[in-house]
């Protein structure tokens, strides 16, 4: 029988000490190949960033504070950059409230660009709008409408352009009905469920009457709540304003007559009425406030397509029930 030779243990360790060193050779490849662009994408994005989230403004003394609320109205944070299309509540509740903290900041410009959007998301904004103990005026840009227009309400003063399009006051809901599409394809979904509405608003099923008498009394509801909000903010009786709030929009001069804009102009007339109320003489400095994110934030956004999230996310606000101050457009 042939003996196996032993091999002896300085040349295994040898061995392991070759395939150890190749591995972490390997490793920084990949790091230099893969990686280095990323961060070095990241850290230009986060640099970009925070150049962005800096106050638009050199110098001292009073000022006239500026936040853009760009595009529809979300829940949650995010939007403000990299030309997202998103307003999100919790974004533009904390640029609020930067504003109204800088002791530089006499006076607060909205610029709003906003078909609207969820009805709680612009009653959150609309809440600390209320809580803002100086001048806030609105300039209202392309669209100001439906949630745009309810955060718009509570300004001491709104200005439209000739042809914004703002109003459209009231509340929209949308189901997406497949019933008859899963019949064709002979699908059938079968659910448990522990209550006769537990599975309201189902993609899957005809809403019965009962349901649809529930749901547009919570709709009514809620509508009740926006005409209250307007009247309050625009100094108007309730039947007043429940008489224009169809859910149609109006062009900026349309707007004017019905009382719910102050004047026609534009941002440069913004600034120079929130100087004003804010008491501050001469040309007013401006600061720009903007969301600041983090460095993996920005890191992520550069590096991430994020179609297949955006095509989850409508997927799930398709398929779910929800209450929207938002206006759908021609």
């Amino acid at each position: 029988m042939r003996e196996i030779p032993v091999l002896e243990q300085p040349v295994i360790e040898e061995k392991k000490d070759k395939q150890s060193k190749t591995l972490l050779w390997i490793i920084l490849v990949i790091s230099i190949v893969c990686v280095a662009p990323a961060i070095g994408c990241g850290a230009f994005g986060f640099a970009f960033a925070i150049a962005g989230s800096q106050p638009g403004s050199t110098g001292v003394g009073p000022a006239v504070g500026v936040i853009q609320v760009e595009g529809t109205i979300l829940s949650g944070t995010g939007g403000g950059s990299f030309g997202s299309s998103m307003a999100a509540s919790d974004t533009i509740i904390d640029l609020i409230r930067r504003a109204n903290d800088d002791p530089d900041v006499k006076a607060i410009v909205l610029r709003i660009n906003s078909p609207g959007g969820g009805a709680a998301a612009s009653d959150e904004i609309h809440h600390v709008l209320t809580q803002v103990d100086k001048p806030i005026v609105v300039s209202m840009g392309e669209l100001a409408a439906s949630g745009g227009y309810y955060i718009a309400a509570p300004a001491d003063y709104i200005y439209a352009t000739p042809h914004t399009l703002t109003g459209s006051i009231g509340v929209i809901s949308e189901f997406i009905v497949a019933e008859e599409l899963l019949d064709e394809f002979g699908i059938s979904i079968e659910v448990l469920k522990s209550g006769t509405v537990k599975d309201f608003g189902s993609p899957y099923r005809e809403m019965t009457d009962e349901e649809r008498a529930y749901w547009q009394a919570l709709i009514d509801e809620i509508y009740e709540e926006f005409i209250t909000i307007v009247a309050e903010g625009r100094n108007m009786d309730k039947e007043s304003v429940r008489e224009l709030a169809d859910g149609r929009v109006y062009n900026g001069s349309q707007a004017l007559d019905l009382g719910l804009v102050d004047a026609i102009g534009y941002y440069d007339d913004a600034v120079a009425k929130a100087a004003e109320l804010g008491g501050i003489t001469g040309e007013p400095r401006i600061i720009e406030f903007t969301p600041t994110p983090s460095f993996f934030e920005s890191l992520y956004s550069l590096q991430s397509t994020n179609h297949s999230s955006l095509s989850l996310e409508l997927l799930q606000k398709l398929l779910t029930p929800t209450i929207e101050f938002r206006y759908l457009g021609p």
